[in-house]
């Protein structure tokens, strides 16, 4: 005991580190304190149990019998993770949650319909979710994809602004725009306007009307297609390319084609305002074959001076790559641009085959990661 702790400051210690130790200490350390501390901490300890034994192998649920914890109720995957936020700091229940989600294969855990209800609609459960769809049905299935719909939402809503601003061009003085803010205020043409209203005796302006500019119509349609590799370590970066997909075709002057790719091509392009609907489409794992992928968007390709093709992926070819690297050649050839983004996510630091990204940035594409948030501009640019 530290000389400085109070009783209760030690009880406490005593507790933590038999929580630490596992049920095995039970011998040699007890828990201590009020008859509800007791039963608080052995169910605790029973929540550990079943996540941490249930990881070694140990099917601890079936040890019902314990002292005083919850009597001999058997958990089950709905009511664990109902005690482990009734009993423990939010902090420390969101860490049990993720190590019973991530690390420990608590699959049940995602095939509850009350359970998925009741988490917390955030880009961890979602990944969580795509990782284990292939176990759900039925009306669990259909909750996961709302879970689905509510990340997109609110990814949509935190980038689209950015977004929009960065692709939809220069101020356009020639037509008036129905967004009023103090950065498209047309100065020129407001005072131009209402001079008819100077007042002479008070030497005032008097601006009944004011004018605000437009962005630029592009009348020139844009074409930008999408090419998604769906292997299990781009998993963020599918997320977020599903919604920049999104995003970019409800421009006026964009067009979006969207595919996702593993050794077979998908075309989702009719899916591509629906990230959600996208998303759930995802097989993840499998081989990967980029170069069959290109030389299906090649097919895609009309105006090539007007196109982008963003091919989403870590470069980790399973297929030809000389395939790769040839059709890689021919599509910037056409005049259109190419570009492999090796990570599309917040972090945008990404693991991809380097010596294979440098073959095909000599060839002329851009190979790199972007954040987002940047790739309005950075789309701009290339079409600039």
């Amino acid at each position: 005991m530290d000389i400085h702790e109070t009783p209760l400051e030690s009880t406490l210690s005593v507790n933590r580190w038999r929580l630490v130790l596992g049920s095995d200490s039970e011998s040699s350390l007890s828990f201590q304190g009020s008859e509800r501390d007791l039963k608080s901490f052995a169910d605790m300890e029973k929540l550990l149990d079943y996540l941490y034994a249930n990881a070694q192998g140990d099917d601890v649920r079936k040890d019902g019998e314990r002292g005083a914890g919850s009597g001999a109720s058997q958990l089950t995957a709905a009511k664990w993770i109902t005690k482990v936020r009734e009993l423990f700091p939010k902090q420390t229940a969101e860490v049990l949650e993720r190590h019973a989600l991530e690390e420990f294969g608590m699959t049940e855990l995602l095939t509850d319909k009350k359970v998925l209800e009741s988490m917390e609609p955030d880009m961890q459960l979602l990944k969580s979710v795509l990782q284990l769809k292939h176990l759900m049905k039925g009306e669990v299935l259909e909750t996961a994809k709302r879970i689905a719909q509510q990340v997109a939402d609110k990814l949509r809503e935190k980038l689209e602004n950015n977004v929009r601003q960065s692709l939809t061009g220069r101020l356009d003085r020639s037509q008036s725009s129905p967004v009023h803010s103090a950065r498209n205020l047309d100065i020129k043409k407001t005072v131009r306007r209402n001079l008819k209203n100077y007042d002479c005796e008070r030497e005032q302006l008097i601006l009944k009307d004011i004018y605000f500019s437009s962005r630029v119509r592009k009348y020139n349609t844009k074409t930008v297609i999408i090419a998604i590799d769906e292997s299990g370590s781009m998993l963020d970066s599918v997320i977020y390319s599903a919604v920049m997909a999104q995003i970019i075709s409800k421009l006026p002057f964009a067009e979006v084609k969207l595919v996702i790719f593993d050794t077979a091509v998908v075309d989702l392009t009719n899916e591509a305002e629906d990230p959600a609907q996208v998303i759930m489409s995802v097989q993840l794992g499998g081989g990967t074959d980029i170069g069959k992928a290109l030389a299906y968007c090649e097919k895609l390709i009309a105006t090539p001076k007007d196109t982008v093709v963003l091919c989403v992926t870590d470069l980790y070819e399973g297929g030809s790559e000389s395939f790769l690297l040839n059709i890689s050649k021919s599509i910037i050839q056409t005049g259109a641009k190419l570009d492999f983004l090796t990570a599309l996510d917040e972090t945008a630091n990404p693991v991809y085959d380097k010596i294979l990204g440098q073959k095909l940035a000599d060839l002329g594409a851009f190979v790199g990661a972007v954040t987002p948030d940047m790739l309005g501009d950075h789309v701009g640019r290339m079409f600039g």
